[in-house]
C-alpha cells in the first residue's frame, strides 16, 4: 500500500504532501474537483464534510464544512486561480476559525503506468502559520483523506 509523505522543512513556510495511487490521473483529477465525489473522501472519517459551494474555474469559489458526531463544525474556503486541469490545481486555503492566516496550494498530478502521483505544495505566510497547520493535526485528516481516497478509487475503477 502507497505511504503519505508530509514534509515540513524546519524554517520553510511550506508544507509539501505526496502520494501515489494506483488510478489513471484523469480519474484521480475528477475526484479533485466533482463536488459529488468530494465528501466520500475528503477529510477524516469522523467527519461528515457538506461541499457549500464549489466553482472549479480560474476564479471560482469554494467552501465546505466538516461537522463532528457532537455537531461542531468547521469550515473552510478558498478561491481557484487559473483554470484546474490535470496538470494543476492552484488554490487558496483557509480555515474559518483562523481568518486571514491563508496559504496557497498547488496540487500537481503525474501519471506513471496507469498510476498517479499527487504532489501538494502548501506555501504559508510565515513560519509560524505553518507550523499552526502541523501542531493542528493536520497530518491525521490528510492520511484518513488518502486512504479514503484510495478506497474510493479503487470502487470507481471497478465499476
Amino acid at each position: 500500500m502507497a505511504k503519505t509523505q508530509i514534509t515540513a522543512e524546519p524554517g520553510l513556510p511550506q508544507i509539501i504532501i505526496t502520494r501515489e495511487f494506483d488510478a489513471p490521473r484523469d480519474l484521480v483529477f475528477r475526484a479533485y474537483t466533482d463536488p459529488e465525489l468530494l465528501p466520500k473522501w475528503l477529510g477524516p472519517r469522523d467527519l461528515t464534510m457538506t461541499v457549500k459551494e464549489y466553482d472549479v474555474r480560474d476564479g471560482g469559489r469554494w467552501r465546505y464544512i466538516s461537522t463532528d458526531a457532537e455537531g461542531n463544525e468547521y469550515g473552510f474556503h478558498g478561491i481557484f486561480h487559473g483554470t484546474p486541469s490535470p496538470d494543476a490545481i492552484v488554490q487558496t486555503f483557509e480555515f474559518d476559525g483562523m481568518p486571514g492566516h491563508v496559504c496557497l496550494e498547488t496540487l500537481t498530478l503525474e501519471e506513471r503506468d496507469g498510476r498517479t502521483l499527487v504532489r501538494t505544495v502548501s506555501v504559508f505566510q510565515s513560519v509560524e502559520d505553518r507550523d499552526g497547520m502541523v501542531a493542528s493535526g493536520m497530518e491525521h485528516g490528510v492520511r484518513d483523506s488518502d486512504e479514503r481516497l484510495e478506497e474510493l478509487l479503487a470502487e470507481l475503477t471497478a465499476r
